[in-house]
């Protein structure tokens, strides 16, 4: 039976940083077949196809012993045996292998009841590709002192022959995989860290981690500067965009002044009233006053609006589906930010960190209308391979981009983090988490609302700040932000299309 996958789903997963887990009650020859050619695909995204075969020998390795695990769990309580007792671990092992391989529908059944599971992650951040085998057959002490044996003892070995005429225990018949799996890991110049079991709650956790080829990387890495590159035959910021800039940092400047200097502009007022009187900043009466708007902003909050306000003028684009997807992951990140992590300073900064999450996505499409030719034919005259600009087009590395970009406009730190990050906040900067988090969980909610992504693709640390346990959970708080967002929220504060 032939076995069909998502492939676009999976690179979408891959190009945009999201885990991709398969849930399954048991592992048969089926199951096995999806999950490598998941595998392929995520390989095939990040230069590493030629290492498939040893790759995939690892994956069934691992998601086999799990499947293992939990079988041997079904066993020893349908036979009412004790597996942290030696004594009744002794005695099932001895019969475990012959019964259960003469009636294994009836113990993945009996698994499928006991509600045992096998989640299978795929996790491309930080130029590596992470494979999680998670079961909740929690592995006993005796058991994990096995596994470590067998690593260890796979160190001694320089060659698979060596291995195969060693002695080793074949009670459970687990022990030579896992030797395998370590020498071919040796042998892809991997070291032991590539390789972890673990213990985490009631879960084994198995892992992999690969890097990514760095020819790939490199290529990925010169496109991406060559976008970025581009960047200067666009116009700089509007010039009374930039002397705004400028009188908002010199602490001699009077709100008057830039007041006045504000109402210059009569797109950029009427912009500023917009937001004010937006559900954002939830007033008794509206405001007319440029000078109350100013007030009320803030001096911080305002130069924020300048940066959006400033990149929207830039790139005058008909993308009103990516506005809009900015445009809700903003209000969902400063309701978040408001109601969860209540740090006034935080609230401009994860609204705007919203609006621009996604700018070198934007950027992409719309900054130049040659821009797309030009990184192509580069692709192709240097021999990258067309893939590579097709993921790039696709969305591959584009936080990336966008943090370059926003460096080469001067950006503040703090915006360019939330940026860089917002698919990974794990991996930001410890004193940025909390705004980087708040604009990924935001983001993460558009996508879900969009079914870009699922529950189990979200962060479990993410989630737990926020208190966020169950999807339940989850979509309760999703669907009130969806009700808040349609029924106060000025979707045009910016209208894209209407400015241009």
């Amino acid at each position: 039976m032939s076995v069909t996958i998502d492939v676009p789903k999976i690179q979408k997963a891959a190009r945009n940083s999201l885990p991709l887990i398969i849930k399954t009650n048991k592992i048969n020859h089926e199951i096995e077949e999806q999950l490598e050619q998941i595998l392929a695909v995520f390989l095939e995204e990040f230069g590493q196809k030629e290492i498939l075969t040893q790759i995939s020998y690892c994956l069934r390795e691992l998601a086999v012993n799990a499947n293992k695990a939990n079988t041997k769990r079904a066993y020893f309580m349908e036979k009412e045996l004790d597996i942290d007792d030696e004594e009744d671990y002794q005695a099932g092992m001895a019969s475990f292998k012959a019964d259960t391989l003469n009636n294994i529908d009836y113990y993945f059944e009996k698994q499928k009841e006991a509600g045992l599971y096998i989640k299978t992650g795929y996790h491309a951040a930080n130029d590596e590709l992470t494979i999680t085998i998670r079961n909740n057959s929690k592995i006993s002490r005796s058991e994990q002192m096995r596994v470590y044996d067998r690593i260890a003892r796979s160190r001694a070995f320089n060659s698979l022959e060596e291995a195969m005429v060693s002695v080793l225990d074949s009670s459970e018949g687990a022990g030579l995989g896992l030797v395998i799996l370590v020498l071919m890991l040796k042998k892809l110049g991997l070291n032991e860290e590539a390789f972890d079991l673990d213990i985490e709650g009631e879960e084994t956790v198995s892992k992999l981690v690969i890097p990514f080829s760095k020819i790939h990387k490199d290529n990925i890495n010169e496109l991406s500067r060559e976008i970025v590159k581009e960047i200067d035959s666009l116009p700089q910021f509007p010039e009374n965009i930039v002397q705004l800039q400028k009188m908002i940092d010199d602490p001699e400047s009077e709100i008057t002044d830039i007041s006045k200097h504000i109402a210059m502009d009569m797109s950029l007022t009427a912009d500023l009233l917009k937001i004010v009187n937006s559900a954002q900043y939830m007033l008794a009466k509206k405001v007319d006053s440029i000078t109350d708007a100013v007030k009320l902003v803030g001096l911080r909050g305002l130069k924020n609006l300048l940066y959006s306000y400033g990149t929207q003028k830039i790139l005058k684009s008909g993308l009103k589906e990516m506005w809009n997807h900015a445009n809700k992951t903003a209000f969902y990140a400063y309701t978040l930010a408001k109601n969860y992590i209540k740090k006034k300073d935080l609230l401009d900064d994860v609204y705007i960190g919203g609006i621009l999450h996604d700018i070198g996505r934007i950027i992409f499409f719309s900054a130049h209308p040659k821009l797309a030719g030009k990184i192509s034919e580069l692709a192709k005259s240097r021999d990258m391979g067309q893939n590579i600009f097709e993921a790039l087009s696709a969305g591959l590395n584009h936080a990336e981009i966008g943090a370059l970009i926003a460096e080469k406009w001067n950006f503040p730190e703090d915006l360019i983090i939330s940026i860089r990050y917002h698919h990974e906040p794990n991996a930001a900067p410890a004193d940025k988490w909390e705004a980087v988090a708040t604009i990924y969980l935001a983001n993460c909610m558009a996508n879900f609302e969009e079914k870009e992504c699922s529950f189990e693709q979200i962060s479990k640390s993410v989630l737990k700040r926020f208190g966020i346990t169950t999807e339940e959970q989850f979509s309760l708080l999703l669907n009130k932000l969806i009700e808040n967002y349609d029924r106060n929220y000025d979707k045009e504060i910016i209208d894209v299309e209407k400015k241009n």
